[in-house]
């Protein structure tokens, strides 16, 4: 296991440690910074961050129920490899689950929540030519705020839980992730919420989550390593 050194990953004393540990080793996954296929040692974990092993194996036993890593007790912890048939249902589910909220966004077509949107849209353009990364965690942004606005947090949270496995295909993506096109996509979905057009904006937002369908045959043929067989 490489658990190479970047501040961003570091642990705040202040905070309880248990939950940061889990989003940390949960987004060093989902980057790709620590590599499917590759051992994680529970012991390790612990020295690097010098804290006690409780915390290291409740986070490992929360990534495990996400399916980022498969606990063999006796043996060793890996970085499971990217299933693309979870990658599929994800998506699926994701779908149907944000079609309802930009329909109800929709219905109430809130002045200030459009301004909002409008805000984070050039935000994104901004950062689009020569961050990908950057725009992944806007797009993060752009999609929250549509959950929290319809009040539905909490369906955010599930919808976080289920897609860690299509947040890694992104991730891989990022040498040809089309950026205008997404936000282009997102504008659209705007303007039927402004416009209170709810068939149109759930066919806005089921057009834009259907572009990792494209993607995905591209991306697996690129980076196969990072891809579970069938057979596995």
């Amino acid at each position: 296991m490489q658990l190479r050194r970047d501040r961003a990953w570091d642990l705040d004393p202040e905070s309880p440690i248990g939950p940061q540990l889990h989003r940390i080793l949960r987004e060093r996954i989902v980057r790709n910074d620590l590599i499917s296929g590759s051992k994680i040692s529970e012991p390790e974990v612990a020295k690097y961050y010098s804290i006690s092993r409780q915390p290291v194996r409740e986070a490992f036993i929360k990534l495990s129920e996400e399916g980022l890593i498969s606990i063999r007790p006796q043996r060793s912890t890996v970085i499971k490899k990217i299933d693309s048939e979870a990658v599929l249902q994800a998506r699926f589910v994701r779908e149907a689950i944000e079609a309802d909220i930009v329909k109800l966004l929709a219905t109430r077509s809130d002045p200030v929540l459009v301004r909002e949107l409008r805000a984070q849209l050039a935000e994104q353009e901004r950062v689009a030519a020569g961050n990908p990364a950057q725009f992944i965690r806007l797009d993060e942004r752009f999609h929250r705020t549509l959950a929290e606005a319809s009040d539905n947090a909490g369906a955010w949270k599930f919808v976080e839980g289920l897609k860690s496995q299509m947040d890694r295909v992104r991730f891989l993506s990022l040498s040809f992730f089309p950026m205008p096109k997404l936000i282009a996509q997102h504008k659209a979905v705007v303007d039927c919420i402004e416009t209170g057009d709810l068939a149109q904006a759930e066919s806005a937002i089921r057009l834009h989550l259907k572009e990792i369908l494209t993607d995905l045959p591209e991306i697996q043929a690129v980076n196969p390593e990072f891809f579970s067989q069938v057979s596995e």
